[in-house]
């Protein structure tokens, strides 16, 4: 099952009229247009628990979309949280430490945008680099959970795409952690959001960014430090994750600022973050 969140309306007017569905095989099924009590993809994910049983009953009765600009799977507004140095082979190309503990940073506002969107360089940035990445939904309230219990508040998966401008990340004086990674739409996610009990093993799923047709990132989520249950446990200690707050895991090998020149980001750069079962993320940066 792949959910999906839409535009609804003219295409030209870029409205803000929203529904969700799920993809099928002939185009999405507008899941949201049936349901006067969940009409928006957040009012999903905060019934979640009652409408997972549901959802494969309603979607053969809804209206066919055939070509919806699709959105973020969700909107912009529960917590955006991220872990730095996730990845044991990222941490070997980087010549760091495997970290103890995870290294927890965020996004602000205005951050978050979906597939197809484009992503403006900044003018004040000249190092913005590329990190393709897990997303974690969150789907039940979690505070203090045990590692044991963490994969019951999960609601699903998808590609996200962490970019990051590195002369703020790390060059200026403090290293703007925050501020390098904030910039408008520095968090592409989507296309799709992909219920947990619909991934086999998110735990053994190859993960690669292609950088306009090259392949530079090529891992497996094997690699990852801290598993998403061990994020979870972690985090809940210390803030309360509520339904629709999004966890991006960390980023494997091969990002720009490791590579003998470093590489980094230009005006028409195309990339695409694709990770097993989750679909492909495509942005154009300009």
């Amino acid at each position: 099952m792949q959910l999906v969140r839409f535009a609804v309306g003219d295409e030209n007017d870029r409205s803000d009229e929203e529904s969700w569905g799920v993809l099928t095989g002939d185009g999405v099924r507008d899941v949201g247009s049936l349901l006067g009590t969940c009409p928006t993809m957040w009012d999903l994910v905060q019934d979640w628990s009652a409408m997972f049983e549901q959802l494969p009953h309603l979607v053969p009765d809804a209206p066919l979309r055939a070509e919806p600009r699709l959105l973020s799977p969700l909107p912009e507004r529960g917590k955006v949280i991220c872990i730095g140095l996730n990845y044991r082979d990222h941490a070997l190309e980087t010549g760091a430490e495997i970290p103890t503990e995870p290294v927890v940073f965020n996004k602000l506002a205005g951050a978050l945008c979906g597939p197809d969107d484009e992503v403006p360089l900044p003018s004040v940035s000249q190092q913005v680099d590329f990190e393709a990445e897990l997303v974690l939904v969150i789907g039940r309230e979690a505070r203090n959970v045990s590692e044991q219990d963490a994969e019951q508040y999960v609601l699903g998966y998808m590609c996200g795409h962490d970019v990051s401008a590195r002369d703020w990340q790390k060059g200026r004086p403090g290293g703007q952690w925050l501020l390098g990674k904030s910039f408008p739409n520095f968090a592409p996610t989507g296309p799709v959001l992909v219920p947990r009990q619909h991934v086999e093993d998110v735990n053994r799923l190859r993960i690669t960014l292609t950088l306009n047709g090259e392949t530079l990132q090529d891992s497996t989520t094997a690699q990852l430090i801290f598993k998403p249950t061990e994020l979870i446990a972690y985090l809940s200690q210390c803030c309360v994750l509520q339904p629709g707050d999004m966890i991006f895991t960390g980023t494997p090998p091969g990002v720009g600022a490791a590579r003998q020149p470093p590489r980094f980001l230009q005006s028409g750069d195309v990339c695409t973050v694709e990770i097993e079962g989750l679909g492909k993320l495509t942005n154009r940066f300009v």
